[in-house]
């Protein structure tokens, strides 16, 4: 079996996308995964790296890199998980598959208490974990 390789793409690279790609790579590790942003950001978000410990995945090694860097590769599939309207998703030129979309809320964008904030980096996290399991269960299908 050829092995399957997914680029996930946002703007900052430092919260959804990374997220996403801890998610996969621990439904499946035979899975090549990357994330990338268009415009990253210096490091991974401190907030996501907090929710992705209690999801005990370990993002605090990852780097928010920049797309240009996967331009050369072929992806399988390159997903979007920009949200807001406000937000323009990025594209990828490269070769690709298949595009999708699954669109999830800047956690980036919180404001409040610490516990409010740090909730919706948990709602994003969750909805993260749930949107791409359902996106992995229809690769098994191909």
């Amino acid at each position: 079996m050829q092995l399957m390789k997914i680029l996930i793409l946002c703007t900052g690279n430092s919260c959804r996308s990374q997220m996403a790609e801890g998610f996969l790579k621990s439904f499946d590790p035979s899975l090549e995964v990357v994330s990338a942003g268009t415009n990253p950001s210096t490091e991974v978000h401190p907030k996501a790296i907090e929710v992705m410990k209690e999801a005990l995945i370990d993002l605090s090694e990852n780097n928010p890199k920049n797309v240009s860097v996967f331009l050369d590769e072929a992806f399988d599939y390159v997903v979007t998980v920009c949200g807001g309207a406000q937000e323009s998703c990025p594209a990828f030129t490269g070769k690709v598959k298949h595009r999708i979309h699954i669109g999830f809320d800047d956690p980036a964008e919180a404001t409040g208490t610490d516990e409010e904030i740090i909730a919706v980096f948990r709602r994003v996290r969750d909805e993260i974990k749930n949107d791409f399991f359902k996106f992995y269960k229809t690769l098994k299908h191909e």
